[in-house]
């Protein structure tokens, strides 16, 4: 007898899905019923997930609480028809990126306490959000991964074209853009996949990719080249996403111009799903080329990790020094994934949940001083602490998880990822670490430069936090230090499926 549990990947899907159908039949000036029912409807979900957190068997290989039902099918002249499946479960590799999703789509709803224009189209909006990000980690089918990926750049343009700041028609059609771009390319690798196996479901392609590299040099050499396009097609769309220098200037005018609670969001999870889709596809599928790639994939994160430090470094505006520090650590992901190994790859997943963590506070945290001060400059700021003492305490601590300080979940994601890459590029590794020398400096800088010093006389009344601001600030601050000094929590869950993962690339 099927129980509710067995659709437990459906329900924390679908669950943000129903608030958003529910606020179609509110009246449209009616904010506060907005506010609950956007915020009331992200709980279930988050419930679910920490049940199936609680509950996931980290020792089973594959995934868990899996359901694949036939969707549709195309007949296929003279050959076996194509059958879609709606097919959903969770891993070791996806459950922290779906609890992680779940706990900051919550807390940005709650964040989202300064929207005060059109708030139901915004929470619907949300909603449709999370329903994509949760079903982009939660599809066990590469055609239904597509269909979420697509919801989650429609949603987002949307959010960003309609509440976002002064620039944010043009950081929206950036966004789509280069993300357009990047699913044209992941369309294509679909499309490839398709032709060669008949099939998109995730254990069909592994199964049958597994074959495949066994046979690789009797191939056809059109065969191969057509196996490498896609290969580097998933790269391609997933580097845009994480993003990969160059492919990054979208990202900047995002962080800046986007409204907070969408900033936390883009910055906590939209981000990782480039690094999960890399995991994924690019070792999962793709083992060999993928080994053959990692000198390539280490160089472009010490590329990341350089550059996204120095320009942090000279930045003067708080916003952008937060968006190029993501991009120095979205490299730490790239060393990680480029080890090969398991220490390295739990260090990518690591990164991925920890900066999920961390950016979402800082950036909450810009967002609340921005709303007292009207500026993130950092020549306009100074002394803060004199009037805002419990957001610049908060405030230091982000900062200093940033940095990778120990006891909080910077520095273990860090280590992990460095130690992996240690073992196969001790050089590459060793210039790398260089990165992080320039993110204590930068760190340190901008928490100085806003917290302490002499305070400006317009910010003598400004009011510390208020207590609805409280709740996403401490929730996140006390994530940030249960990874930091129980990082088991986070990688027990992954373990086998890691194991796994390398004994397929053979490290």
């Amino acid at each position: 007898m099927t129980s509710w549990v067995d659709w437990l990947p459906t329900l924390v899907t679908f669950f943000p899905l129903l608030g958003a159908v529910i606020l179609l039949f509110f009246p449209r000036d009616l904010v506060k019923g907005h506010r609950f029912v956007g915020i009331l409807s992200t709980i279930p979900s988050l419930i679910l997930a920490i049940v199936m957190y609680q509950r996931f068997d980290p020792a089973l290989n594959g995934m868990q609480w899996f359901k694949s039902v036939t969707w549709f099918r195309i007949p296929i002249f003279g050959g076996m028809p194509w059958e879609f499946h709606y097919s959903m479960g969770v891993d070791g590799l996806s459950l922290p990126l779906v609890v992680l999703t779940c706990i900051v789509s919550t807390l940005a709803a709650v964040a989202s306490l300064y929207i005060k224009q059109r708030t139901k189209a915004y929470y619907a909006l949300l909603l449709i959000l999370q329903t994509g990000m949760a079903g982009v980690f939660l599809a066990a089918n590469l055609f239904l991964f597509f269909i979420f990926f697509e919801v989650t750049l429609i949603a987002t343009f949307f959010l960003i074209g309609g509440w976002g700041y002064l620039g944010k028609e043009k950081a929206a059609n950036h966004f789509l853009l280069y993300t357009g771009l990047g699913s044209g390319f992941l369309l294509f690798a679909m499309v490839g996949l398709l032709l060669f196996f008949g099939s998109l479901d995730y254990s069909v392609l592994q199964g049958r990719m597994a074959q495949l590299a066994t046979q690789m040099a009797l191939l056809p050499p059109q065969a191969q080249t057509m196996l490498w396009l896609i290969f580097i097609s998933l790269l391609i769309a997933f580097g845009i996403k994480l993003p990969i220098f160059p492919f990054h200037s979208w990202m900047l005018r995002v962080h800046v111009e986007a409204p907070t609670p969408v900033v936390m969001i883009h910055s906590g999870i939209l981000l990782k799903m480039g690094a999960y889709g890399l995991i994924r596809f690019g070792v999962g599928l793709f083992p060999g080329f993928m080994k053959e790639a990692a000198a390539v994939l280490s160089i472009l994160g010490l590329v990341n990790i350089l550059y996204g430090a120095i320009l942090a470094f000279v930045e003067r505006e708080l916003k952008r020094v937060l968006a190029f520090s993501s991009i120095s650590h979205m490299g730490i992901v790239l060393f990680g994934l480029a080890s090969l190994n398991e220490i390295g790859l739990q260090g990518a997943i690591f990164q991925a949940v920890s900066h999920g963590l961390i950016s979402a506070l800082l950036f909450f945290l810009v967002g609340s001083l921005y709303h007292r001060t009207k500026t993130t400059l950092l020549d306009d700021l100074g002394g803060l602490a004199k009037t805002m003492p419990v957001l610049s305490g908060i405030l230091m601590v982000g900062a200093l998880a940033l940095l990778g300080l120990p006891g909080l979940s910077g520095f273990i994601s860090e280590f992990f990822a460095f130690l992996g890459l240690f073992k196969v590029r001790p050089i590459v590794a060793s210039v790398g670490a260089l990165g992080l020398i320039l993110a204590a400096v930068y760190v340190l800088r901008f928490l100085l430069q806003t917290t302490f010093g002499p305070l400006k006389e317009r910010y003598l009344n400004s009011l510390d936090i208020q207590a609805k601001e409280s709740v996403p600030m401490f929730v996140l601050v006390g994530l940030i230090v249960l990874i930091g000094i129980y990082p088991a929590a986070l990688g027990e869950p992954m373990h086998h499926t890691l194991q796994y993962l390398v004994a397929k690339i053979g490290g």
